[in-house]
């Protein structure tokens, strides 16, 4: 029995393979090799995702991402798709803390200065006694409150898909965005979240108010953001854009009131290892046939 992987950095944390599977890197070819009808399991990268329908014995995909966006509709049917979700959490999770500690404390600011040898009092805020509306509250959004505890937040307001015990439902959002200090977005890209924060939904959010994006770009309206940005109302820190990756033309690079990172709030030494250990774990169920964890459904 055959893994495919592919072979990036960290590959190794996998681990060893079960009795009698074989674990090997993706071939440059894989509809020429020879046992391309004998691959059950592959991790692949998103140019690998674009070529596996010749592997007419796969059972299942693992990514090592927690987003799935890139590759659900790649998935041959009868395939099973999972995720990363779990392993890179902490790193978005502080990745976001830092978003919005950097935001008020003027880091973008301070940094130009710095360049300028410019030395002018910064315009610096609170994150104590702020309120935190974290859209998209799931288990990443739970450890960012977790993090956000020691800093004396005065409120989290828990957002999801649906509403549940202590989180409300997303439907109720634009109610919820005017007494929001920060709002954090971790929704992940699916038809319902496409362009959730438009123009409407970035109106109703206090006037100097943070909106911090880890999840993806396609979830705000780009245009919409940068009138907001443009005319004062909203400040972002995002790691996510749309589209990416960013044109060096784009508008959204000269922007005031934002601070931008490419992508790369997960990826992290910590969070790789976790993610190809989490590979090595799944492939170890899958050959004794036990259940698989963070299985794909609804985009999710």
């Amino acid at each position: 029995m055959i893994a495919w992987v592919d072979p990036a950095p960290g590959s190794e944390a996998m681990g060893d393979p079960p009795d009698g599977w074989t674990v090997a890197p993706f071939p440059d070819d894989p509809a020429a090799a020879p046992e391309v009808g004998e691959v059950e399991f592959v991790v692949p990268n998103w140019q690998i995702a674009r070529g596996l329908d010749p592997l007419t014995g796969l059972k299942v995909i693992q990514t090592i991402s927690a987003g799935v966006d890139w590759i659900i509709d790649l998935v041959p049917d009868g395939v099973t798709l999972c995720s990363a979700r779990g392993a890179r959490h902490p790193a978005m999770a502080e990745w976001v803390l830092w978003a919005i500690l950097a935001d008020m404390k003027a880091a973008g600011t301070a940094a130009a200065q710095q360049v300028a040898h410019d030395w002018e009092p910064l315009d610096l805020r609170d994150l104590d006694g702020a309120r935190v509306l974290i859209l998209g509250h799931g288990s990443i959004g739970a450890a960012v409150e977790e993090r956000l505890v020691p800093f004396g937040v005065e409120e989290v307001v828990r957002v999801a898909r649906h509403a549940r015990d202590g989180v409300h439902g997303v439907d109720e959002l634009a109610a919820l965005l005017p007494d929001a200090d920060v709002v954090v977005n971790i929704l992940p890209a699916t038809a319902e979240t496409e362009g959730l924060l438009g123009a409407d939904m970035l109106r109703a959010m206090r006037r100097g108010a943070l909106l911090v994006n880890a999840g993806r770009g396609s979830t705000v309206d780009t245009d919409a953001l940068l009138a907001a940005l443009e005319g004062g109302h909203v400040r972002a820190v995002l790691d996510v854009v749309a589209p990416e990756p960013l044109p060096a033309d784009h508008p959204l690079w000269d922007a005031p009131n934002l601070i931008l990172t490419p992508h790369s709030a997960g990826d992290t030494p910590g969070a790789e290892r976790r993610s190809w250990a989490l590979a090595g774990e799944q492939l170890h169920r899958y050959a004794a046939g036990e259940p698989l964890i963070n299985v794909v459904r609804d985009g999710y």
